[in-house]
This record gives C-alpha cells, sequence and structure tokens, in this order.
C-alpha cells in the first residue's frame, strides 16, 4: 500500500472536479485527483457535450426539411448511426481538454482509482491512500431510476447509455417531462423515430409556465406526443417491444425506453461517516462557502446539493479556490446561475421567475418585455416565436427569462447584471449591433423606463416648458 501526502485530494474528474486540480497546480499546490471512471465526467461523455451534438444532428434534419425563404425543402433520410459518429467525433475532440494526460502535465498526480475515506484526513484509492490537508468531493451525479415495478427486467436506457445506441428506435418512450426528456425527444423525433413523453406531473414544471407552453406547443407540433399526469405503473416487456402502464390504466407501447427522471448524487460509496462527513440523499451537508461538517473536507457541484449543472461546478470550483489556497472567505451563490434547455425553441433562465418574484416582492416588481416578433433580425431569419422578460425591482433585475433562438446565448446579458448587481439603465444604455437577436435584451430593458418617459405627464410637462422657453 503506497502513502502519499499532498496538499488537496480531490475525488472525481468531471467539471468540478477538473477545475479545482487544475486552479490549485497552477498555483503551486500539490494535487492528486481520483476518478474511477472516465476523465470529464457525466457531463463530456453522457450528458452536455453528447446531448447538445445529437440535437444539432436532429436540427439539421429538421431544417432540410422546411421550405423557407423561396428554397424548397425535402424529406430528409437521418442516418441515425452517422448521427452518433457525430456525438463521438464531438467528444473525442473535447476530451484532450479534459484527459489525464493533460492534467499530469499540468503537474497533477491523476491515480486512475475510485476513492473512499478510511478516516477524517486519508482517503483510500486502489493500492494508494492519501493524506491531505484538504479534500474535494466532486463525484457528480448518475441518472436516477425509479423503482416502477417491471422496469428492472425490461431493456431500458438512461442518458449514460442512449448515445451507445446505433440502431434508430422505431418509437422511442421517454418517461420524464424535464429538460433530458425533452431534449432527447425533439433530437430523436427530427431523426426520425416516433416518440411519447409521459410525464407523472406536468411536463417542465419547473420552468415559467408562459415559456414552457411555447416550447411544449412546439414539440408537439413537430409529432412529439407528451402527455402529462401519466406517472408510470407498471412497465413490461422485451427488447423492441416495451410496454409502459400508467397508474391510471392507461398503456403505452414503444420499440425503446428511456428514462429521464432525474439525478442521483455519487455519495453511497464515499464512507463519509469514517470522516465525520454530514450528508443525505441530496448530496453532503455544507456551509455557504461549500465546507462539509468535517473542515478538511469540501464539495462541489452535484455533490454538494441544489442546482445541477455543469457551470454550478466550475462556479463552486472558483468559490473553494479561495479559502482552500489564500485563507481567504468566500461563499456560494445561487441567484445569479442561468440554465437553458437546449430544445428548439431554447428557454433559458436566471434569477427568479415571474412567479416567484411576486412572491418574494409582491406589487414592487415591474416585468419587462419584449417580443421575437418585433426584432428585426429574428423577422429576417423567420425565427419570431418567443419573448424575453425581466422582473425588475427597484431598477435592478432580479430575474429574467428567455424563450426563443439562441436563448441561452441571450440569457448571458441579465446574467452579467444580476452577478454584478447592475441596474436595468446599464442594459438600456448598452448599444447593440444592429440588426441582432441581441437587440431583444436591449429593448427589454428599455420596456422598462418607456412608461416612465412616455405615460408621464412630469416628464411632458418639462419637454413642453423646454420648447417654449428654452434657448433656440
Amino acid at each position: 500500500m503506497a502513502t502519499i501526502e499532498t496538499d488537496i485530494c480531490v475525488i472525481g474528474a468531471g467539471s468540478g472536479g477538473l477545475s479545482v486540480a487544475a486552479g490549485a497546480v497552477q498555483m503551486g499546490a500539490k494535487v492528486v485527483l481520483l476518478e474511477g471512471h472516465k476523465m470529464g465526467g457525466d457531463c463530456l461523455n453522457f450528458g452536455c457535450v453528447p446531448s447538445k451534438a445529437l440535437l444539432a444532428a436532429g436540427r439539421k434534419a429538421h431544417e432540410t426539411a422546411e421550405a423557407a425563404f423561396g428554397v424548397d425543402g425535402h424529406a430528409p433520410e437521418p442516418d441515425f448511426s452517422a448521427a452518433k459518429d457525430h456525438v463521438r467525433s464531438v467528444i473525442e475532440t473535447i476530451a484532450p481538454v479534459d484527459s489525464q494526460e493533460r492534467f499530469e502535465g499540468l503537474g497533477v498526480h491523476v491515480i486512475r482509482e475510485f476513492g473512499r475515506f478510511i478516516s477524517e484526513h486519508s482517503v483510500q484509492a486502489g493500492e494508494h491512500v492519501i493524506t491531505a490537508r484538504r479534500f474535494v468531493i466532486a463525484t457528480g451525479s448518475r441518472p436516477f431510476v425509479p423503482p416502477i415495478p417491471g422496469l428492472e427486467d425490461v431493456p431500458h436506457h438512461t442518458n449514460e447509455t442512449i448515445f451507445d445506441l446505433r440502431e434508430r428506435p422505431e418509437h422511442l418512450i421517454i418517461i420524464g417531462g424535464g429538460p433530458i426528456g425533452m431534449e432527447m425527444a425533439q433530437a430523436h423525433r427530427r431523426l426520425g423515430c416516433a416518440v411519447t413523453v409521459l410525464e407523472g406531473e406536468k411536463a417542465m414544471g419547473k420552468d415559467d409556465p408562459e415559456a414552457a407552453a411555447l416550447v411544449l406547443e412546439t414539440l408537439r407540433a413537430e409529432g412529439i406526443e407528451i402527455v402529462e399526469g401519466a406517472k408510470a405503473g407498471q412497465v413490461s416487456g422485451k427488447e423492441g417491444a416495451v410496454t409502459v402502464e400508467t397508474e391510471d390504466g392507461r398503456s403505452f407501447a414503444g420499440s425503446h425506453l428511456l428514462v429521464a427522471v432525474g439525478r442521483q448524487v455519487n455519495v453511497d460509496k464515499l464512507d463519509l461517516e469514517k470522516a465525520g462527513v454530514d450528508y443525505t440523499r441530496g448530496g453532503v451537508t455544507v456551509d455557504k462557502g461549500l465546507r462539509s461538517t468535517n473542515k478538511r473536507v469540501y464539495a462541489v457541484g452535484d455533490a454538494a446539493g441544489g442546482m445541477q449543472f455543469t457551470h454550478v461546478a466550475g462556479y463552486h470550483a472558483g468559490v473553494i479556490i479561495r479559502p482552500m489556497l489564500f485563507g481567504l472567505p468566500a461563499k456560494a451563490k445561487t441567484d445569479h446561475i442561468p440554465w437553458a434547455t437546449y430544445t428548439d425553441p431554447e428557454l433559458a433562465q436566471v434569477g427568479l421567475t415571474e412567479a416567484q418574484a411576486r412572491e418574494q416582492h409582491g406589487d414592487k416588481v415591474f416585468v419587462a418585455r419584449a417580443e421575437f416578433d418585433h426584432n428585426d433580425r429574428g423577422i429576417a431569419t423567420g425565427q419570431t416565436r418567443g419573448f424575453a422578460k425581466v422582473m425588475v425591482v427597484k431598477g435592478k433585475p432580479v430575474g429574467a427569462t428567455i424563450v426563443g433562438p439562441q436563448a441561452g446565448e441571450l440569457i448571458h446579458v441579465w446574467a452579467l447584471a444580476i452577478a454584478n448587481g447592475m441596474k436595468m439603465s446599464a442594459v438600456a444604455n448598452m448599444v447593440a449591433p444592429y440588426p441582432t437577436l441581441g437587440e431583444i435584451n436591449k429593448r427589454a430593458a428599455s420596456a422598462y423606463f418607456s412608461p416612465k418617459l412616455f405615460e408621464s405627464d412630469m416628464v411632458k410637462s418639462v419637454v413642453r416648458f423646454v420648447q417654449r422657453f428654452g434657448r433656440p
């Protein structure tokens, strides 16, 4: 058994763990990084990257089929296995950035073994025992597979296996109407599959209802069957012939099954009790600085509970670097964290939704709004469905919702404004190039000031006075 002493031991080589390891080692700390599965974690291998690549293939097929701007469309013949080759190629292109070789080149000691605590200050990984001043739990999460009767005996996919499927499903049934389910529904539908989505409650239920309704309307128009209030009660069948019966007695048959009902945090095999680290099913119990009940141990990303996004893990890494390396205080926040669902149209959110803002701030909330059908670039490109709305309190944005083309890109402005406590005037004063979709953000900001300028009797009186008595 080899013993290693180091400054920082990072458990998990996903987004958060890699960010901590790279930052710490380049600033002079000794770092050991443990990873028993794939470098890059879920995002690179099973999540964000492959899903966006498959969506891109689906979008290409969809655009080919549409007639627009005097150009005829034609029915595409998607090559499903070639689309999966594209997915694999994208992963392989990005993988070197997250590779063992790169991190060893930076000076990180990479051990390709799972780690588990054996004491409050030691972790065992294979034949190695690592003693460190600080530990970072960055183990991420895995697909949650619910205990639906019959499911364990029926072939089914999760996001960890669906991208390896090379034969196009004739009819894909998806259990779960959240972001993962909806993205995979649209990607597979556009690549020639029949798709049924079964959601136990309300599809996209965590999003702004008005924005979600626009996305769901579009997906249904493309031929995706979305059934809400359909909680799976029984699964039966075999490879190529699967049936899902809902608790209310309805039955849905398909060729393949994808389970996309949420995530389960990977903390159960870490032996956290031996380290004096408290945890729940939702993740490690941490304070505002992401420190656990063992002051040596931090947790980031999904392992810290809360918002499960790759960019949150990266943000958490930056938060804990300050106290670990410099002894400076730092706290993690969530009110400035954006997220996006990459359906077509996209749906993006940062801060409070309209309902949340009204619940917290009551009649102090002003909702500034702009529509894509008034955006000249959107009109020119045929992308006029959707809107941006910004929830404003005392002149500052507290949340923003965008649904429409490139919403995931356009939300950046509001994420910046909220993160830095900017006023609406900062965005209103911005000069956006014309014509761009990004002008919708400036128009929304201007909509906040319009009533104050154009509907104010005082403003009109001042203008009349200046016109009458001011210098020519």
